[in-house]
């Protein structure tokens, strides 16, 4: 028996998105989002489910605050809907959606939780998007306004901020591969995409620093180790292309490197969306990464076809179909100290989607879910061992919610959730976590 002991002052979380669990999607002159659009579009998601109640977290939220105080969680990671606080991207703010973020927050400061404020996390103001959305250079700006509105009014209480919610997902899901909100397919609307994602992380920085004294800064990735299926230096070069698109992309230029020189030269594009001293803004200094990890990738050379190709892994699986490869956590955060050197970084999300079938007794067993947190609990010890200057993890999710593209037919939470009822159950999975908070240490 091995026993894995933490920092002191290590902050244990959860982490939840503003469209999967708030519902009231048009309650107190909240504006239209690209999710709103997308889930009432037939066909874009399954089963026909929208978030249009979700887990109702809009109007239950006392009571999921209490659940996180049964928790004993320190600190909870939300994000803010930016359609309730500028229905129409920009200009005209409404108060109501203000003022529930506002009650949200006192609430968790009473409750002693720390909040950790995420301002964007997919749900853009339809108007936006109707204006031509992240390809457009408007938007990021508009993005600038929205921060400045919300963190005036919650600077004063959140000191915890972290400015977008995986970008790469943003870009490629939503403007190149169509499964995600707006739902388009085209690379020449997902690059200049990521680029005004990133100009407006960086343009945003120094408001949040203006507008919410003391406070750390940061953004969230989701970072996807890839490896090659096999020694020979065609499968290595594979994978370090996909690394370039998914993980590089991004963590390059906020780190100051420019965009990846051997990416830029694979997609034969002028990029001319980039202007004078737009990377110099883009690589405002961070007080923190957020880390979201879920698995690996590994990919060979596909010589037919002159591009990497994406081997199935032939190991567990969560119900996504997602490999479980807890030693690939170690694996990153390594590489993320040693080759990048944040100050400081989070796990913001990290987590299973399992079946989760409630029982006769009225209770969740999810011994699954307590496994895979276990081992990925294990890489985190370690890499702190190693030197990783790791602050904290939060798990996804605190409830089930609604899972985007699959709606709700994946479970990723800690508290089951009865959509029909919005009855809130502990999985024991939940109260295995409560015991691992209690003693800031676990044994394997």
């Amino acid at each position: 028996m091995t026993t894995f002991n933490f920092p002191a002052d290590f902050i244990w979380g959860a982490a939840t998105a503003s469209y999967q669990i708030e519902g009231a999607w048009q309650a107190d002159g909240k504006g239209e989002s690209i999710w709103d659009r997308f889930s009432h579009t037939p066909g874009k998601v399954l089963d026909g489910d929208t978030g249009d109640i979700a887990c109702d977290h809009y109007h239950r939220w006392p009571d999921d605050i209490r659940l996180m105080s049964d928790l004993g969680l320190h600190a909870y990671r939300f994000s803010i809907a930016w359609p309730r606080i500028l229905p129409n991207g920009r200009g005209q703010v409404n108060q109501a959606g203000l003022d529930f973020y506002s009650r949200l927050v006192d609430g968790l400061l009473e409750a002693g939780i720390t909040p950790f404020a995420t301002l964007y996390h997919w749900d853009l103001p339809q108007a936006l998007q109707d204006e031509g959305g992240w390809p457009v250079r408007s938007t990021a700006e508009a993005y600038v306004e929205y921060a400045d509105v919300v963190s005036q009014h919650l600077g004063d209480r959140v000191k915890n901020w972290m400015t977008l919610n995986e970008p790469w997902v943003i870009a490629s899901l939503g403007y190149l591969m169509g499964v995600h909100a707006p739902g388009q397919q085209d690379l020449d609307e997902m690059l200049p995409a990521s680029h005004h994602l990133l100009l407006a992380h960086g343009w945003t920085v120094p408001v949040l620093r203006r507008n919410s004294p003391d406070a750390d800064v940061g953004i969230v990735l989701n970072l996807t180790p890839q490896v090659p299926a096999s020694p020979s230096a065609a499968d290595r070069a594979a994978a370090w292309t996909i690394d370039g698109t998914t993980n590089r992309w991004y963590l390059d230029p906020i780190s100051g490197r420019g965009y990846p020189a051997d990416i830029v030269q694979s997609y034969q594009r002028e990029l001319d969306y980039i202007q004078p001293g737009d990377m110099d803004v883009i690589a405002a200094p961070v007080d923190f990464l957020g880390v979201n990890y879920y698995n690996r990738g590994i990919h060979r050379s596909n010589v037919a076809e002159n591009m990497p190709e994406t081997v199935q892994h032939s190991g567990e699986s969560t119900e996504m179909g997602w490999e479980v490869h807890s030693e690939s956590l170690y694996d990153l955060l390594g590489r993320l100290h040693f080759e990048y050197r944040f100050p400081a970084m989070y796990i913001t999300e990290n987590g299973a989607a399992y079946p989760d079938p409630l029982t006769d007794d009225g209770h969740v067993h999810d011994a699954d879910r307590i496994s895979y947190l276990q081992r990925h609990f294990q890489s985190a010890a370690r890499a702190i061992a190693a030197g990783v200057p790791l602050k904290g993890y939060f798990a996804w999710s605190l409830m089930d919610n609604f899972e985007w593209s699959f709606g709700f037919s994946k479970r990723f939470g800690l508290v089951y959730v009865d959509y029909e009822t919005q009855q809130r159950i502990l999985k024991d999975s939940a109260l295995w976590y409560k015991r691992v908070i209690e003693v800031n240490s676990l044994q394997a």
